[in-house]
């Protein structure tokens, strides 16, 4: 169930401590362009979390290669940690995932994705802060 952003930041202190790219993404609801993003090919193991506020996010586990160019899982590490919210702009309807946390636009999900969901979210690489399993081996 959505719910409402509990973590708040000054627009000020997102721009001191976020990229330019960071903040329209995650502020504006922008996108990256595909293949651009740091995370969009990578194969390292960990937990992937909002760049915004930290919170755990996405699994390396339910990290597939959609061929989008772009991030792509099939489920989020937890229930109630992204929302879910429709998107209108750009004359089209999408469907737009959000940090449940603090509010921070990460991109949209999709009814592509393979088992056990069957869902496909699409996340900007801007949106998100990999913060790798140092106990796993490492990806060749």
């Amino acid at each position: 169930m959505d719910h409402e952003p509990s973590k708040t930041f000054t627009e000020a202190g997102l721009r001191d401590r976020l990229t330019p790219e960071q903040f329209r993404v995650t502020q504006e609801a922008g996108t990256e362009r595909a293949f651009t993003g740091c995370y969009w090919d990578t194969t390292t193991p960990g937990t992937y979390c909002c760049v915004v506020c930290e919170v755990e996010l996405f699994g390396s586990d339910a990290k597939f290669e959609s061929g989008s160019g772009w991030p792509s899982f099939y489920e989020a590490i937890g229930s109630g940690v992204v929302n879910i919210n429709v998107d209108t702009d750009h004359g089209m309807v999408r469907t737009e995932v959000t940090c449940a946390s603090c509010g921070a636009h990460l991109g949209h999900v999709f009814a592509d994705g393979p088992p056990p969901s069957g869902r496909r979210y699409c996340m900007n690489s801007a949106s998100l802060k990999l913060d790798p399993d140092i106990n796993a081996p490492k990806a060749s």
